[in-house]
């Protein structure tokens, strides 16, 4: 039996499917005479106090609650987190009238079963000043609302800028949200966005980040196999959108290494999930190993540089350095990588993930079975690659590193698919010996890669070189990996 939840007549329960795209304020007023806007735009201006507890835990429970003002018009909205939706948003909200900006949170919302009597504390966090306007378009048989939103995020003294294009879906296929964003992007540059106005608020009001490490992937134990590979890939495109702007304003070593680690995370889900997808999608990924092929080269550096501290060769690297992030923050900068992270989003939104196990679409079997069967196959593989890991050769032993983070990865994507107590022993106990073979391997392959890369620098030759190659350590290294995988091998599964 279904029990239908029960809202007051001014209370409007509703999914909104959203595409929100990032632009730069000084290009807004291109984009409004651009010509793909047909008609004169309604205006207003858009007040919202945001409120939570002093402990933030409206956010921690997953949403966030607002009072808009227009005008005299006032609108109180709660909105489930669709943060990890990574640009396009697709989640519930609960709207109604208020009176006054007091919230009006009685049990017609979810907040108060989920605060208890923590909701007495609630007061205004911050406010968003928006000057908003709107056009309706039509796309490709599709109704599209699109909203321009110029304006602050404001935190007492502290202000951080609002501009941003808002996509949302009246009618007709998502598709046509893509369609459009494709023909703004011809007009002026844009990136996907995946901040909600209330993350960016909840950001100033506290330290700016450095970087942003991989966000759990909340997988319930009734997520079919499709809408995992959906959550998956939208939390990979969410975490390198996030470190890509960290990058681009601070060349913080740390944010190009997450947004590699976002790469990598994303690679490895088209992988993961090839016995679903086949082929689908093969030109994003020929594009996202270019990509991560450009960072990995400003890495290498970063790398490098470390290890050349009080060397002689550490101001030519240095300088090195610098010249491969103008080049980086330059490719980032590009349509070409630009337009990336939007096209593996529409492509994401538009398949049906289709599949051959004896006629039945192998995206409707549940996550759990698809994942135990993923984890079964990548971990054969490296208990199989990494047999006699002592006598491998460098190309060998980089191969068994790889499928080796594949498996890490897989194992953290679907980790929420094994709850119970005994699971999640044993997870810990996995990862963590995973994890120990990990930096074995990645040490061994840093000092194979040396060489090479000196090589190419022009440097290896020079005095100094020598000590950054450190082969003196490799046979150690190679007992302690071996050493690894033999404890890997010993370790129980979690699934």
């Amino acid at each position: 039996m279904t029990i239908e939840p029960i809202f007051p007549e001014n209370m409007q329960m509703a999914d909104e499917v959203e595409l929100k795209l990032e632009i730069a304020s000084e290009d807004a007023g291109k984009f409004e005479v651009s010509g793909l806007l047909a008609g004169a735009p309604k205006k207003m201006r858009q007040i919202s106090t945001y409120f939570d507890t002093p402990d933030h835990d409206v956010a921690n429970a997953g949403f966030s609650l607002r009072i808009r003002r227009s005008g005299k018009k006032r609108v109180q909205t709660i909105k489930a987190d669709g943060g990890s939706a990574a640009g396009l948003f697709i989640r519930s909200e609960w709207e109604r009238a208020a009176e006054n900006d007091t919230p009006v949170l009685d049990f017609a919302t979810p907040l108060p079963s989920l605060l208890g009597d923590k909701i007495d504390a609630i007061a205004p966090a911050f406010e968003v000043e928006i000057d908003r306007q709107s056009w309706t378009i039509d796309e490709s048989g599709a109704t599209i609302e699109l909203v321009l939103d110029r304006g602050d995020v404001v935190v007492g003294e502290r202000r951080s800028p609002v501009c941003e294009i808002e996509l949302e879906l009246k009618s007709g296929d998502p598709a046509a949200l893509f369609a459009f964003a494709r023909r703004i992007d011809a007009v002026v540059p844009i990136r996907l966005g995946v901040l909600s106005k209330s993350e960016r608020g909840y950001r100033l009001t506290g330290a700016a980040p450095a970087r942003v490490t991989a966000e759990t992937v909340i997988l319930a134990g009734d997520t079919t196999a499709a809408q995992a590979l959906g959550q998956i890939m939208q939390s990979c495109i969410r975490q390198f959108r996030l470190n890509e702007a960290l990058l681009l304003a601070n060349r913080n070593t740390e944010a190009l290494h997450q947004a590699r680690v976002a790469l990598r995370r994303l690679r490895s889900a088209f992988a993961i999930f090839k016995p679903m997808i086949g082929d689908a999608g093969i030109d994003l990924r020929t594009e996202l190993r270019w990509l991560a092929s450009e960072l990995g080269k400003v890495r290498d550096l970063d790398v490098l540089l470390k290890r050349a501290e009080g060397g002689p060769l550490h101001d030519r690297i240095a300088t090195m350095r610098e010249a491969a992030y103008d080049n980086v923050c330059e490719i980032l900068s590009s349509a070409r990588a630009r337009r990336l992270m939007l096209e593996v989003t529409a492509w994401i939104a538009a398949s049906d993930w289709s599949g051959t196990a004896d006629g039945e679409r192998e995206g409707n079997r549940p996550a759990r079975d698809f994942a135990a069967r993923a984890l079964d196959r990548y971990r054969r593989k490296v208990k199989r690659k990494g047999r006699n890991l002592a006598s491998l050769d460098d190309d060998a032993r980089h191969e068994v590193r790889k499928s080796a983070k594949k498996l890490r990865y897989a194992a953290e994507f679907f980790a929420g698919l094994f709850e119970r107590k005994s699971e999640k022993r044993r997870h810990k106990r996995f990862v963590k010996a995973l994890e120990a073979l990990q930096d074995q391997l990645g040490a061994l392959n840093d000092l194979a890669a040396a060489p090479e890369l000196l090589t190419r620098l022009g440097i290896a030759e020079s005095p100094g070189a020598a000590e950054l190659m450190a082969h003196g350590k490799k046979g150690r290294l190679i007992e302690t990996a071996a050493d690894a995988h033999e404890d890997f091998v010993d370790t129980k599964r979690f699934w």
